[in-house]
């Protein structure tokens, strides 16, 4: 399993009791916003903001929501004036991290963002610093079960994915970013989509087997996520299984 699978999974778990988890619906209305700011309000000839419709309706947002976050996004509406950064640095015990925000205030997302860095015992690095151990790529999770496997396989592989691993309650499906959208296009025909974005894999690993190392990282991460501004945090993580199984989520 990859070092972005270890985050995912451990993020997944948390969703399902995190009280926060309605920062989501904030999350993905600047997603919105921005994608059709960007590209126009047309989700056929915008595949960024067709993919977060879709997470917005997998996360049962209102279509009123959905709409009108598209025409602030175009003019039609008025709304914030967003920015997109993404900050780069090392965590504790040296693990690379990336923080995609998007935000109407700079200084603020940059003073919070070195505040938690820099109490946690990390810090932000210059633009670059960790992004050379990264590679963007497609992320599709499905709801499947494990008896599936080979027929999800081989869907997966015949519509040009890279490869597939078995979650908890189906798989996820990891493509190139260029593939992304036709992949995304040729599964969801047959099977429920819970999950799809475009996210960063980690290529260089940073492998952590301390239980209370591990509990610091992670905190970490958490007070990261949980960042007003915050949309993804990648990190090159690296758990075993066994230990991943010891952690209280």
């Amino acid at each position: 399993m990859s070092g972005h699978s270890k985050w995912s999974t451990i993020k997944r778990k948390k969703a399902a009791t995190d009280a926060k988890r309605g920062r989501i619906f904030t999350k993905i209305i600047k997603e919105i916003t921005i994608a059709s700011r960007n590209g126009g309000g047309d989700l056929d000839s915008n595949p960024r903001l067709r993919t977060a419709v879709n997470t917005a309706k997998i996360a049962n947002m209102p279509a009123d929501n959905i709409d009108r976050a598209i025409k602030k996004g175009t003019g039609e509406l008025p709304g914030v004036s967003y920015e997109e950064i993404n900050y780069e640095g090392y965590g504790p015990e040296g693990v690379a991290v990336i923080v995609e925000c998007v935000t109407d205030n700079k200084n603020r997302t940059t003073a919070e963002l070195k505040h938690i860095f820099s109490k946690s015992g990390g810090s932000i690095g210059s633009p670059g610093c960790v992004s050379w151990m990264f590679e963007r790529k497609g992320l599709i999770d499905i709801i499947a079960q494990k008896k599936m496997e080979e027929k999800v396989f081989n869907l997966a592989i015949e519509s040009g994915a890279d490869d597939i691993n078995f979650i908890d309650d189906g798989f996820e499906i990891i493509t190139s970013y260029e593939d992304f959208f036709h992949v995304k296009e040729s599964i969801e025909k047959n099977y429920k989509i819970s999950n799809a974005e475009i996210t960063m894999f980690a290529t260089n690993m940073k492998k952590i087997d301390n239980k209370d190392k591990i509990a610091k990282v992670l905190k970490f991460l958490d007070l990261l996520d949980d960042q007003e501004d915050a949309q993804k945090v990648h990190a090159n993580i690296d758990i075993s299984e066994d230990m991943l199984e010891q952690i209280q989520i």
